[in-house]
């Protein structure tokens, strides 16, 4: 979807701030949110799509909103293991982003890179979906990145080629002067700063065209108001969401993995009594489950979901740390 038929939706209610329902984001560290450490976050990490997420959410109690990257990955990786469970989540707005890995530290062909980004573009487009590129940042003045310069501009040329040849929205990072500005960088230089992904997200919501609260250089906290819900909105989280969720988990009881979706799962951004659902791999789960139980008990009080989930001795899944990558 264009911003022109954004604004020309038909059928849409005049006071709908925008037409998308469900939002997942695919990518890497920048997408997943290191450098913005948030311990109220699922997976103790905010970001841009977070914070994009939640001022989408504001005013539409059916959005959705999954997060698919894991640090570190290449674009072939992101393809392969983000692509399917993006399409399977049915989104109606998708953020692709990938490749920098590729280019910073493995010496990528942008010309091949981006023929493997356009085929999956396309395939994401043809559902209908919105689908988010994002050209890289101008690194020209940073030492040692500044060598991969050429590389990561032609790579974004293709990007923008590839945005007008799917109608996606280009957010361009590299045209972004507030990233010049040192304190929008994480002490790695490589990683953006809780005020960088603040940046990233203004310029998100600014490219799809929609009104938003963000203001430039003054990043919001996590919004209380979403974990202070009422307690029947938090019991149809439970139901619709977080039980089938941790049912499938304890019944197909995949093999742990050293890195994992934070958000595998499309959900309320907010209005939930407890954090997750959480993927293998984040301390946090455990502490879920733990609630969980509670909840079950006296919440749904007997009730199908809870004590489908908990009852028959079924064990918890070990958490597997490790160390990140870059």
């Amino acid at each position: 979807m264009t911003i022109h038929q954004q604004e020309t939706w038909p059928g849409r209610p005049p006071a709908a701030r925008h037409p998308w329902h469900r939002f997942v984001a695919l990518g890497d560290s920048y997408t997943e949110g290191v450098g913005d450490p948030e311990p109220r976050s699922i997976g103790g990490l905010r970001g841009w799509a977070d914070r994009a997420a939640e001022e989408l959410s504001a005013g539409q109690r059916d959005f959705a909103y999954a997060n698919l990257a894991v640090r570190g990955k290449v674009l072939q990786e992101i393809l392969d293991r983000q692509l399917e469970p993006a399409l399977a989540l049915n989104p109606d707005l998708v953020g692709m982003s990938g490749g920098g890995n590729d280019i910073v530290f493995h010496r990528g062909d942008p010309d091949k890179l981006a023929e493997k980004m356009d085929q999956a573009v396309g395939l994401l487009a043809g559902t209908g979906a919105t689908v988010l590129l994002f050209a890289g940042p101008d690194w020209g003045s940073t030492p040692v990145f500044g060598q991969i310069r050429g590389r990561l501009a032609i790579y974004n040329e293709h990007l923008h080629t590839v945005a007008l040849r799917h109608h996606a929205v280009m957010v361009d990072l590299w045209c972004l002067p507030a990233l010049h500005d040192a304190r929008l960088w994480d002490r790695d230089r490589l990683h953006l700063s809780p005020l960088g992904h603040h940046a990233v997200a203004v310029a998100t919501l600014d490219a799809l065209g929609i009104p938003h609260s963000l203001k430039a250089l003054e990043p919001r906290p996590v919004p209380s108001h979403g974990w202070t819900q009422a307690r029947a909105e938090d019991l149809i989280w439970a139901r619709q969401y977080l039980f089938p969720w941790v049912l499938r988990r304890l019944r197909l009881r995949p093999p742990p993995e050293s890195l994992a979706a934070k958000r595998p799962q499309a959900g309320p951004v907010f209005g939930v009594g407890l954090p997750g659902p959480f993927p293998p791999g984040y301390p946090a789960a455990s502490l879920a489950l733990d609630r969980l139980e509670d909840a079950a008990v006296t919440t749904i009080g007997g009730g199908t979901a809870g004590t489908a989930v908990l009852e028959g001795g079924a064990e918890r899944e070990d958490v597997d740390e490790s160390g990140e990558v870059a």
